[in-house]
């Protein structure tokens, strides 16, 4: 038996080398194909969550949009006032030029001066009439009648008359037009009269009795007045005694041609 067993190593000891190869790749086959029979689980992607997306990923800043204000709207202009503030001197309001209700059934255009309660009235329709605040004739040298605007100057010189100048010795015998002439800015010449509707450099004097029978006005009014007035327009001085409304009044006779201008 010992001898038995002795051949038997020298046997396996005596196989060639190719032998011994070729034993080895038959073993690496057997590996190779019992790997092949189970081949390696793939496990599935695992889809991630909201939650876990949200939480991986880098936060994001969104700026808010900034809205512009809205311009405040402009405010609505005021109407314009009917009655006109003074200009010239902060007088009563009573003489502030401004439309009334006047119902004198005169033509439209008519001048109506109103010597008892010193306003003199330019007729705009049957019941209607731009009032104006004006200074009359000092006593003795007011008067009435019905006259027509025979021309018109804008800054009127000034040559008081001779009866004038005898009252008043001191004045001056010509004053060229401009702001410190007694006529103002405009003047209107009744008829064939010396007799003026003008303005003043005395605008403190309306609503008094201080002149020698023209009508005077501030030079504000009166360059609004002139504006107005045409040439041939009719004017009805009433008297002092008369009441305010020329409507079916009974003229008197046209005043009488005099000298004096202030």
């Amino acid at each position: 038996m010992a001898k038995r067993a002795k051949r038997r190593k020298a046997e396996t000891l005596a196989l060639p080398m190719a032998g011994r190869v070729a034993i080895g790749a038959v073993a690496a086959a057997a590996v190779g194909y019992g790997l092949l029979s189970h081949p390696a689980t793939v496990q599935p992607m695992r889809k991630a969550s909201v939650h876990e997306a949200q939480a991986s990923s880098s936060p994001v800043y969104v700026a808010t949009p900034v809205h512009a204000a809205a311009p405040a709207p402009a405010p609505s202009p005021a109407p314009a006032p009917l009655v006109e503030p003074p200009k010239a001197v902060d007088g009563p309001g009573a003489f502030v030029r401004q439309v009334v209700d006047y119902a004198s059934h005169q033509t439209p255009g008519t001048v109506i001066i109103d010597t008892r309660n010193t306003f003199l009235y330019f007729v705009l329709n049957d019941a209607q009439a731009m009032r104006y605040g004006i200074g009359v004739g000092r006593e003795g040298f007011s008067w009435s009648g019905e006259q027509t605007v025979a021309r018109k100057t804008e800054w009127p010189d000034w040559r008081p008359p001779p009866e004038m100048l005898v009252r008043q010795p001191y004045l001056p015998r010509f004053m060229a037009g401009g702001p410190t002439n007694p006529l103002g800015a405009r003047a209107m010449y009744l008829g064939e009269t010396e007799y003026r509707i003008h303005g003043t450099n005395k605008p403190d004097t309306i609503g008094k009795r201080v002149s020698s029978g023209c009508i005077r006005l501030t030079n504000e009014d009166v360059v609004d007045l002139y504006e107005r007035v045409k040439v041939g327009a009719k004017v009805i001085v009433l008297p002092a005694s008369a009441r305010s409304s020329a409507s079916n009044t009974r003229m008197p006779s046209p005043g009488p041609k005099i000298a004096e201008a202030q």
